[in-house]
């Protein structure tokens, strides 16, 4: 199993788990991998530490493969290390990169607060928000789909409505 950082074009960030990297290319390729925050497919990778696996090292031996593997070389190897990997998006601080994390994380979570707590009337929320603004329908929390002209034929009934954008994979139930 593979474990890729990746990246959106809009610098969403998040984990991408693959059976290899061929698998992920595969469907990178074919406009498989999305972001789980808005959809977008133009994802890259993202550098990230590696997993080292060093229970057959020892003492000094230990601490140079890990210090080699980090740099991205291998014991006793001179030069400079190649940048490898598919990732051209550039390193934010990593201050901006937590906080964009934990923003991120409070978005999902007013997301999923939003599914749990209201009804999906689908392409007829404007008719059903309009039952329930004139008392015909019982007052409950829905969500759905309205186009613009929609919106703005609610606003102006006095109907107040919100748009909230909700990705793909937060109306599925997660495996």
């Amino acid at each position: 199993m593979k474990v890729f950082d990746l990246r959106c074009a809009h610098e969403h960030t998040f984990e991408g788990w693959f059976g290899s990297e061929d698998d992920y290319l595969s469907q990178q390729s074919r406009g498989l991998v999305a972001c789980p925050v808005c959809g977008d497919t133009g994802i890259v990778r993202v550098p990230s530490a590696p997993r080292l696996n060093l229970s057959g090292a020892t003492g000094r031996n230990a601490a140079s493969a890990a210090s080699a593997a980090s740099a991205g070389t291998s014991p006793g190897a001179k030069g400079s290390a190649a940048k490898s990997g598919p990732s051209s998006a550039p390193s934010l601080p990593p201050e901006v990169a937590q906080a964009q994390r934990e923003i991120q994380a409070l978005w999902m979570k007013a997301v999923r607060h939003v599914i749990a707590n209201t009804e999906d009337v689908g392409k007829n929320f404007a008719e059903e928000a309009r039952k329930i603004h004139y008392q015909e329908a019982p007052e409950r929390n829905i969500r759905g789909t309205v186009s613009r002209e929609e919106s703005e034929a609610l606003a102006e009934e006095g109907i107040d409505v919100m748009a909230l954008p909700i990705p793909e994979g937060a109306k599925e139930t997660l495996q």
